[in-house]
């Protein structure tokens, strides 16, 4: 089993034995060995007891069950716990933010088992006068759960994105010369998807559909499929899988039709033509449908019917909205100095291979004590490493940043000498995120105005499909980030995706320069830049506008005239 699998089950186990009111240090060690080893690089699998035993947070007991995990696929104790579990309450305590403590309360006084049990008890107003709860507590559970309701079927865009290039390796391995593409809000590359949208244009339907039937990673809905539409389902994963077939002499027009949001296709051209409209005739490219209406061809990010007007009115060039091959560099990452799995040593190498030009380290500041935080001395050793890399790697350079957690009262976490060994600081709130939208934007604005802040990291603090992001005014955050000269972060972690895409043109309208940061946290986390890059095409945000597509000398003497600034301020 792999690392995901085994800490999944410790994880569940520990949800369990606290909803059962297991001792609190028994759920405290699975608690910690899951917070541990979702840190750890090393493959669990392949450690003999006594190697597994020397893990950080792996006392005995967890290595035993490690053990018994790696050998059976599962642990007895998880077993036993799962048969007294009512299928409900699990989904429930998938739910963030509800709690097992608060599931087994509601279960025990009010026969709660299920999501539409729970929904109920809050909306009636019994979960109010439950012990631990009272009316606002009840009023957040309504809130998760609504919440959790509206996103229950969907999925984020990595996920479908990466069972979408599975499945179009086994096509194209099939049909080397199948006309193939994606549609919908899958190819528009929105945050969360429902499902894999694609067109096929062939002139062999029954052969296609029959390759597809007999593809042993997909399942066939029959109920909902027929003569030109397969539908059904990944097996391991239940994602949604639509795929429509047509002629290939009439692929352009259905790629634009089944593309576009309907928003999109209600565009209007100087004739008064609906865009809609165009699409009865057949064509064979869809450059083709947009040249007969006499618009530009959008890229397929930007249809969603928000921006396209705008853009054609602005005479915007749209050969300069950012593309991934424009980021230099890859600024906002953690090491294993704070809670990443690999070093610092290796997240560089890793970013050098990748063929960037930079890399910026930014491990959590002190207080962010869930997250192993740096106080000012592991803050120095950091940097003497970050110096002797930088000698070993050079040209390649390795920035010395820090994400610092935007404290309660809008300071930032470390006093002004430390803040001024960085060369940049990412600004970013992590707790205490239930604000109201004043409590939120003045904390936000508090940070932007402080000199040493570099970066906004994640404005609103949401995860996608998990939790709403705290309200905030964004225009005033925009102007404040405006007057300041700071950067706002698009997260290009695939749960955050934060700003919204909605708000970057506003900011670049403003004059605010974009950062995509990854936020990686292992090796691997370095490749998800390119979903930050999606949601900034979905935007139309310029590569000039991008902090981090400028060449390291461009971005080196920008950080450097920023810390010039701050210091010429302090010596006022």
């Amino acid at each position: 089993m792999n690392n995901k699998e085994i800490i999944k089950i410790l994880k569940l186990t520990a949800s369990l034995l606290e909803l059962y009111g297991e001792n609190q240090f028994k759920v405290r060690s699975y608690q910690t060995a899951v917070y541990n080893l979702e840190r750890t690089a090393i493959e669990l699998s392949g450690l003999d007891k006594k190697a597994l035993s020397e893990l950080p947070g792996v006392g005995k007991s967890i290595t035993a069950t490690i053990e018994e995990i790696n050998q059976t696929g599962t642990s007895n104790t998880l077993n036993n716990l799962l048969k007294q579990t009512p299928e409900g309450i699990l989904e429930l305590l998938k739910v963030k933010g509800l709690g097992a403590r608060k599931i087994k309360t509601a279960w025990d006084h009010l026969g709660v088992e299920c999501a539409a049990d729970l929904h109920a008890a809050a909306t009636s107003g019994q979960l109010a006068d439950l012990p631990g709860f009272g009316a606002k507590t009840q009023e957040k559970v309504l809130q998760i759960l609504e919440f959790n309701m509206a996103n229950r079927d969907l999925i984020h865009y990595k996920e479908a994105h990466l069972a979408g290039m599975r499945l179009e390796q086994l096509i194209k391995g099939q049909f080397p010369d199948s006309i193939l593409s994606r549609t919908g809000a899958f190819r528009r590359k929105e945050e969360v998807v429902a499902g894999l949208e694609y067109l096929w244009a062939t002139t062999q339907f029954s052969h296609c559909q029959q390759f597809l039937d007999q593809t042993n990673s997909i399942a066939k809905d029959l109920s909902i499929s027929g003569p030109f539409r397969w539908r059904g389902e990944f097996h391991e994963s239940s994602i949604k899988l639509d795929i429509r077939f047509c002629r290939p002499d009439e692929f352009g027009s259905k790629q634009v039709y089944f593309t576009g949001s309907e928003l999109h296709l209600q565009m209007q051209n100087e004739q008064g033509e609906i865009l809609k409209d165009k699409l009865h005739n057949p064509y064979k490219q869809e450059q083709e449908v947009y040249r007969a209406f006499g618009y530009p061809v959008f890229i397929p990010e930007l249809r969603e019917g928000i921006l396209e007007r705008e853009l054609l009115k602005s005479g915007r060039d749209m050969d300069n909205i950012l593309r991934l091959q424009d980021i230099k560099g890859l600024l906002h990452n953690h090491s294993t100095y704070s809670d990443g799995k690999n070093s610092l040593l290796e997240m560089a190498e890793s970013c050098k291979d990748l063929g960037y030009q930079y890399f910026g380290i930014t491990d959590h500041s002190q207080t962010a004590v869930y997250a192993n935080g740096l106080d000012e001395e592991k803050v120095k050793t950091q940097h003497d490493e970050i110096d002797r890399i930088n000698r070993e790697l050079a040209p390649f350079k390795v920035f010395k940043g820090i994400e610092s957690d935007i404290l309660n009262d809008g300071s930032l976490d470390y006093p002004s000498e430390v803040l001024g060994y960085f060369d940049f600081v990412v600004a970013s709130v992590h707790f205490n995120i239930n604000m109201d939208e004043k409590q939120a934007t003045t904390r936000l604005i508090k940070a932007i105005e402080n000199p040493y802040t570099t970066i906004l990291g994640h404005p609103t603090g949401r995860q996608l499909l998990k939790r709403a992001g705290y309200p905030i005014d964004h225009l005033k955050v925009i102007d404040a980030c405006s007057r300041n000269g700071v950067v706002i972060e698009i997260n290009a972690h695939p749960w955050r995706l934060d700003l919204d895409w909605r708000w970057v043109h506003r900011a670049v309208d403003r004059g605010v320069m974009i950062s995509i940061n990854p936020d990686a946290h292992e090796i691997a986390g370095l490749q998800d830049v390119l979903y930050g890059v999606s949601v900034a095409r979905k935007a139309a945000l310029p590569a000039d506008m991008t902090l981090n597509a400028m060449g390291l000398g461009e971005i080196q003497d920008y950080f450097k005239q920023r810390k010039g600034k701050v210091a010429e301020s302090a010596a006022r």
